[in-house]
């Protein structure tokens, strides 16, 4: 058994979940791809074989989440277990509504991938954390989780919920050797799904919207789970002021 430590990339993208992978991957862990479609993964699989990271594809819909837990012990049993575990996945099929037109119906359709799945995640990957005594998981939502923007409401709501869960889960499990932190996300990400449906056919993005490098949270939740001297983190800097 490898004394190599494991990330798990729960929506592993083109953008952050590109990222992620190979900031870990040069700093020496394994790293196992979780999203929908078996041929994207595939493909970063390879990617990361030919820069010397070894990584392994777990195709799964997040939504179905009475698959999760078995989703977890197949990593597990795959990499001897879960050294971090980051939530991340960025539809391109979901976006924002205004409060005033959002109703039940609305806000139980994100709930599945921004409240319960992350959630459900977590509950999965922190029974071994606990009993080895270290681990860390984060859970990337967006900026209207914690600042009120008019018109842009919906999937705030379900990531205000998993946010106040992660910091919660935190407080209670820090003592006994395991991280749990969020990062909150105020601009489109390079490279990734929801950018390119954002200007799709043309489409140009609001040039006061803020577009962030996917590397550079990378590098921010590796700080988090290294340094583990704060549960959050807002991006840009200086965000939601």
């Amino acid at each position: 058994m490898t004394d190599k430590k494991t990330i798990a990339l729960f929506g592993a993208g083109s953008g952050l979940g590109a990222s992620l992978a190979t900031r870990f991957g040069r700093e020496g862990y394994r790293v196992a791809l979780v999203a929908r479609s078996a041929g994207p993964l595939d493909e970063r699989v390879a990617e990361l074989a030919a820069a010397g990271i070894e990584a392994a594809a777990f195709p799964g819909d997040l939504t179905d989440l009475t698959a999760i837990p078995a989703l977890v012990r197949a990593i597990e049993a795959r990499f001897g277990g879960i050294d971090v575990a980051v939530y991340a996945p960025v539809p391109s099929d979901v976006g924002f509504v205004p409060a005033v037109d959002l109703d039940a119906a609305g806000l139980r359709s994100v709930t599945d991938i921004f409240t319960y799945a992350p959630i459900e995640v977590a509950h999965a990957v922190l029974q071994r954390q606990l009993t080895r005594g270290d681990g860390a998981i984060v859970i990337v939502g967006g900026l209207t989780a914690l600042v009120t923007i008019p018109g842009l409401s919906g999937v705030g709501p379900a990531m205000a919920a998993a946010r106040n869960y992660a910091l919660t889960l935190n407080a209670e499990v820090a003592s006994r050797g395991v991280y749990v932190g969020t990062v909150n996300i105020g601009a489109m990400i390079e490279r990734s799904a929801g950018l390119r449906a954002a200007t799709a056919g043309g489409t140009e993005l609001d040039p006061s919207f803020p577009v962030i490098d996917p590397d550079e949270i990378a590098g921010e939740i590796w700080s988090l789970v290294t340094r583990r001297d704060r549960a959050e983190a807002i991006l840009p800097a200086g965000a939601g002021h």
